[in-house]
């Protein structure tokens, strides 16, 4: 049990070399009104389960994870709301519960800065890839 708490606790973090981020080209903060920040926008461009379910398990496998994938979400390192690519797997990573859920509301409140003007697409990227790639 503590070796599986151990690895869970290790893939807090994503890595870097394996998860660095990837940006969806049709996303810039010159087209962020026609995109993250419309309403149901990201739905038109999220992948399948079948896609997700079966990259977690692959990623699973190379982070040397155990206990079962209902553990974990297939994160985008730079969420969809934010401009991150969808179905690049150097965008995908098997973060743990619950700090995938507590992650999916910080992602919401940068969303909404950046669709507010209080904060750019860019620096809400930034913070979102520091938040992944650290135990913060």
């Amino acid at each position: 049990m503590l070796r599986l708490q151990q690895q869970q606790e290790a893939a807090v973090v994503a890595d870097p070399k394996r998860t660095p981020g990837i940006l969806n080209p049709d996303v810039t903060q010159a087209t962020i009104g026609s995109t993250i920040c419309a309403r149901g926008w990201t739905r038109t461009i999220r992948p399948s389960t079948e896609y997700t379910n079966a990259l977690k398990l692959k990623q699973m496998r190379a982070y040397r994870l155990s206990g079962s994938p209902a553990d974990y979400q297939e994160d985008h390192l730079i969420s969809l709301e934010l401009g991150g690519h969808p179905t690049d797997a150097r965008n995908l990573w098997p973060e743990p519960y619950p700090r995938a859920s507590k992650v999916d509301s910080i992602e919401n409140d940068l969303n909404r800065q950046v669709c507010d003007g209080s904060l750019s697409l860019a620096e809400a990227q930034g913070k979102e890839s520091e938040l992944k790639h650290s135990a913060g």
